[in-house]
């Protein structure tokens, strides 16, 4: 008789049978699920399906996104739109989850029809102007940037997705400062890594 099915995983027994009570194992293969059984090591897998959110990778995903800015606005201030597009593309491609799904974008200085902005386009040209289907862009992140700084005020981690709320600083190469209200929604990715899935800025209110 012959064997081949599951044991506390994916265990597969080739057993010819031997009288009615003798056995005696001719083939032994085993290995975890959904991997081939060729002596590899599980770990990366596993760590993948075990890791979870902390906040220092909360910290970690605003510096990110932070040092994105600046990158952008020394793109600009040293190469010119064509370079500072360039890397603002690859910055929205690192931080941003659109290979996950939809990106729900409220960036601060946006009004009319284009408030929201449900597209990498509109984020890109947000961040970069000088485009014709967001003709009142100015490009947030060619501002000369230079520091990113952000405070937080809660957070909340619930599986592979966390929320973050509190105020983000940012200074220019001048010296002037804005400080912005910003909410950001993140999604573990396959590889463990956090994206922007939710993002919401909004300048404080000013009672009068």
């Amino acid at each position: 008789a012959w064997f081949l099915g599951t044991y506390n995983g994916c265990f597969q027994h080739l057993i010819p049978r031997l009288g009615e009570i003798r056995h005696r194992f001719y083939i032994h293969s085993s290995c975890l699920p959904n991997y081939a059984c060729d002596g590899s090591n599980g770990a990366t897998r596993d760590e993948e399906m075990t890791t979870e959110i902390t906040e220092q990778a909360l910290a970690a995903a605003r510096q990110t996104w932070g040092d994105a800015l600046i990158a952008i606005s020394t793109a600009f201030d040293q190469r010119g739109i064509d370079a500072a597009r360039t890397v603002a593309g690859a910055a929205l491609d690192t931080a941003y989850g659109y290979e996950l799904g939809p990106v729900l974008f409220k960036p601060t200085l946006a009004n009319g029809e284009q408030t929201f902005r449900t597209t990498r386009d509109g984020a890109l040209a947000y961040f970069v102007g000088h485009s014709d289907d967001y003709p009142d862009d100015g490009g947030f992140g060619i501002k000369g940037w230079r520091s990113v700084v952000s405070q937080t005020a809660g957070y909340l981690i619930q599986g592979e997705v966390a929320m973050w709320m509190g105020s983000v600083t940012f200074t220019d190469k001048n010296g002037t400062v804005l400080k912005v209200d910003k909410s950001w929604g993140y999604k573990m990715d396959k590889a463990g890594t956090l994206r922007i899935v939710l993002h919401h800025s909004s300048l404080p209110y000013q009672p009068e």
